[in-house]
């Protein structure tokens, strides 16, 4: 086995870190939106800092992010420079549906997105759109509490009717919901939650899983009935876990971290909940109000594939011993002293790309398709803007031979493979620019200072390379750099 030949080669964005633009064309405020740089971030996504507006005092970089919202048209261009297949995308919530409950949806809003949906369609590149992306209109966490309550179902439905009705024939692959267990971890980011003093954290968590799951099968539903052509994917913030030790107590508390995310796409792949999350659920005391039809409803609409991201694997242990953590990454993980780390502290495993195609395909049985993976890095441009990133080609080209070897040597069926942040954006993890993963460097800081232009990074010409000869040639010599 090969890459296919119509292998889905690409890039990734999402709508919150690239758009700007945010209260422009009837657009309203998002979660995302509210999240400053600084110390604060942290406890904001975490829904232990309530902020739901603009404060003084803070700077908030998706406020312009790097104004793809009036430069998509030129963005788009060194897409198809570069020949992307695939482009993932965002839609904002609160650009199509201000306030998320309202009657009728923003046409400004529509309009704007057909109009990028058009121009890649001109281009022949194919949309990949993701429903929500860490996106809660504001006006729905003061109202409702965000996923907490279960009235966001009909507001998402409606959204994601909307959307797939107006954009019929014009894209064809849709995710619901982005890295949905990102929940767990950073609720206020995942669901619009901000917690109370005496709130019983995990079981409003996992209520607003179930809600967001339930949401997820309706919208693929309807997907499926708007048109039999659409393809619907779940997305999971992925990494394997390893254990520390080869202590059976290490292995089995690997196992266990694995099943935390895997709860959320045994339910979207297989339509049911798994009996270690019942036992879980039941063991913790977590009761989670199930209304009569919502077994159904999930078991009728699975997905047709499964997505996820990939930046590291993570170790675990089932003890309290004094071990050294890494650092950066937002789930928890002993330092593995047998892998590089980047300079966020995020450990470089590309075999573990590799064993984690393999869980899933091995898991679900479905068409896997890897729609985040790339290296956040400090870049330093000449006075061209132009960046020597050898090191992100170094790391891609790893990943890359590790996808190919689950491909052609395992048998993973694998639908293709968009780099995150082609383009440098907003850091979802920290606000930072200063940590780029794109091909394209945005003149940007972290205080918001810079003119936005563009320019073409090392990593530019080799990805070009790589689509043209679908991921053979993956050597950074002899390239025809125009700097």
């Amino acid at each position: 086995m090969t890459l296919d030949k119509n292998f889905l080669w690409g890039g990734a964005t999402a709508a919150n870190q690239a758009e700007g633009g945010v209260l422009e064309g009837g657009r309203k405020l998002s979660n995302i939106d509210v999240l400053p740089c600084g110390e604060d971030r942290k406890k904001v996504a975490l829904g232990e800092l309530e902020m739901l507006d603009w404060q003084d005092g803070y700077y908030y970089p998706a406020k312009e992010a790097i104004d793809m919202y009036h430069r998509y048209m030129e963005d788009i261009q060194l897409f198809a420079e570069m020949g992307f297949k695939v482009y993932r995308m965002s839609l904002s919530w609160s650009r199509i549906f201000p306030n998320g409950d309202d009657a009728e949806p923003n046409e400004e809003g529509l309009a704007f997105y057909e109009g990028i949906f058009k121009e890649l369609r001109k281009h022949q590149i194919e949309p990949l759109v993701t429903i929500a992306h860490f996106d809660v209109p504001i006006h729905l966490i003061k109202s409702y509490g965000g996923w907490k309550n279960r009235q966001l179902i009909t507001f998402y439905t409606r959204y994601a009717e909307t959307v797939l009705k107006r954009y019929q024939g014009l894209v064809k692959y849709w995710l619901t919901i982005n890295e949905i267990n990102i929940l767990l971890h950073q609720p206020f980011v995942g669901g619009g939650i901000v917690f109370k003093e005496g709130d019983n954290q995990e079981e409003i968590k996992y209520q607003a899983a179930h809600h967001q799951l339930v949401a997820s099968a309706m919208a693929t539903k309807i997907a499926h009935d708007v048109d039999s052509k659409n393809q619907v994917g779940c997305m999971l913030a992925g990494g394997s876990h390893y254990p520390y030790t080869c202590r059976p107590e290490d292995y089995q508390e690997a196992i266990h971290r694995d099943r935390e995310g895997y709860f959320f796409i045994d339910i979207q792949a297989r339509g049911k909940y798994p009996n270690y999350a019942l036992k879980k659920l039941e063991r913790e005391g977590l009761t989670i109000v199930m209304e009569a039809g919502d077994e159904e409803i999930l078991a009728a609409s699975p997905v047709d594939f499964v997505t996820f991201s990939y930046y590291c694997s993570r170790t675990v242990s089932a003890y309290s011993e004094d071990y050294e953590q890494s650092t950066g990454n937002l789930f928890a993980s002993i330092k593995n002293k047998n892998l590089p780390s980047t300079e966020w502290g995020w450990q470089i495993d590309p075999l573990g790309l590799r064993n984690s195609l393999n869980q899933l395909y091995d898991r679900y049985q479905k068409p896997l398709f890897i729609v985040e993976n790339g290296l956040g890095a400090i870049d330093t441009p000449d006075n061209n803007g132009y960046v020597e990133d050898e090191y992100r080609i170094d790391y891609l080209r790893k990943h890359i031979q590790a996808f190919k070897a689950a491909v052609e040597i395992d048998g993973v069926e694998l639908l293709g493979y968009t780099t995150w942040g082609c383009i440098d954006l907003v850091a979802a993890s920290t606000g930072q620019m200063s940590k780029r993963y794109g091909f394209i460097y945005v003149d940007r800081d972290d205080e918001g200072n810079g003119t936005l232009e563009r320019s073409k990074k090392k990593s530019f010409y080799w990805y070009q390379q790589v689509i043209e000869t679908n991921g053979e040639n993956l050597s950074s010599e002899h390239l025809n750099v125009m700097k």
